[in-house]
């Protein structure tokens, strides 16, 4: 049985540090007394953990001083240039990587396909991948705060093992470890789609949002949920792995060891392998073998009947997630997300037309404004949370 827990002095501190420092990063440059008020805590409080903030190389004085007609007041700003992170997205056909400042401005950015590669050979390409964005000039200069990996599987973030990614064959795989041992920097490993929701809430969609639900369509379809600003994992941690819904009866009764019922019809690999169904008497073993994604929804933009069928299937099943979410969650907002969503023609409209009066309350839907990068971003997010000690609190009513 778990009881309720009690605050101690350092988790105070935390928790006034965190509150000190988000406000420095959202609204810099801004002076003490102003943090003061607006947290509605000491002036000599702020200005300790202001101190150790400058120690720390995360909080600068800004170059001019504020004045509204008596004492000047000297203004910090968040120091988002002096550091950065490396943030690697594993999910797809290719990894993508970047180097970011800890203000989201990406420095440099690579990919290296993963097509055929799987369990050791799969970490010997994230290992690469993660040495050449190290060596990247741009890096000269700057304190690499971390290293921060998606991976698309369930994920203990704690322990940084894979339980589960299906397209890496990774099964109870000691990431994190094996990372540590090779890089010599903090290491955070999740969910990749995890990642991709913590960077539209700093970064994207979902800034100045509390609530948010990602949906990211790639090679499998994933959610990444964010409740109170915090993300929610779940008992196992496997919150936002939708792939598996049942969308309908009809899939009850059966087993899905890989891909799960909703991924079979909605995500990328599940699109193809229906093509490669519906044109087996149309086409050769070598054509069917080199269909890809893109190949069917450019044939259902040319009128082919075979692939509209297909998409326009996709295109519900997704509509039915997204209410359903929508209905769980009532989050301020759903992205929509991933390298095949892109794909779809207007997924927002298409998808709030589809569910117009079926639940009693509005869906906010909006695209990605993140794309591809937006793991990369919440690297920034979740290495900063992971190394400074970050506290997110939520009052009860």
């Amino acid at each position: 049985m778990s009881y309720p827990k009690t605050i101690t002095a350092t988790e105070m501190r935390g928790i006034n540090r965190s509150a000190i420092l988000e406000i420095i990063r959202r609204e810099s440059p801004i002076s003490r007394t102003l943090i003061a008020e607006r947290l509605d805590v000491s002036l000599p409080t702020v200005m300790r953990v202001i101190d150790d903030l400058i120690a720390e190389g995360l909080v600068r004085p800004h170059n001019y001083k504020q004045w509204s007609g008596g004492r000047r007041r000297s203004l910090i700003e968040f120091n988002c240039e002096d550091q950065v992170v490396i943030g690697i997205d594993m999910g797809g056909n290719r990894m993508f990587g970047g180097v970011a400042d800890l203000g989201g401005k990406l420095l440099d950015e690579t990919e290296l396909s993963r097509l055929g590669t799987s369990g050791e050979t799969s970490y010997e390409r994230l290992g690469e991948l993660i040495q050449k964005l190290l060596d990247s000039p741009r890096i000269a200069g700057r304190k690499v705060r971390g290293i921060a990996v998606g991976v698309p599987g369930v994920t203990l973030h704690k322990e940084g093992m894979i339980v589960w990614a299906p397209s890496l064959e990774w099964r109870n795989y000691p990431l994190k470890k094996k990372l540590l041992d090779q890089f010599h920097y903090p290491i955070t490993v999740d969910n990749d789609v995890n990642l991709a929701a913590l960077g539209e809430l700093w970064f994207g969609a979902g800034q100045n949002a509390r609530n948010i639900v990602l949906i990211t369509i790639g090679a499998g379809i994933g959610a990444g949920i964010i409740i109170d600003g915090a993300l929610y994992r779940g008992a196992s941690e496997a919150s936002g792995e939708i792939g598996y819904l049942l969308p309908g009866r009809e899939f009850l009764g059966k087993r899905y060891d890989s891909f799960g019922a909703l991924e079979d019809l909605v995500s990328g690999t599940g699109i193809v392998q229906r093509a490669r169904e519906t044109l087996v008497p149309r086409k050769s073993l070598e054509e069917l073998a080199n269909l890809e994604v893109e190949d069917v929804f450019t044939a259902a933009r040319n009128g082919e009947t075979w692939a509209k069928s297909i998409i326009d299937s996709a295109v519900d099943y997704l509509a039915i997630a997204v209410a359903s979410l929508n209905c769980y969650f009532d989050p301020d907002v759903i992205i929509l997300g991933g390298e095949v969503a892109r794909y779809f023609e207007s997924p927002v409209q298409a998808i709030l037309q589809k569910i117009e009066g079926t639940i009693p309350y509005q869906v906010h839907l909006a695209t990605s404004t993140l794309d591809r990068r937006a793991a990369v971003m919440g690297a920034i997010t979740t290495i900063l949370h992971n190394t400074s000690d970050f506290y997110v609190v939520h009052k009860l009513s």
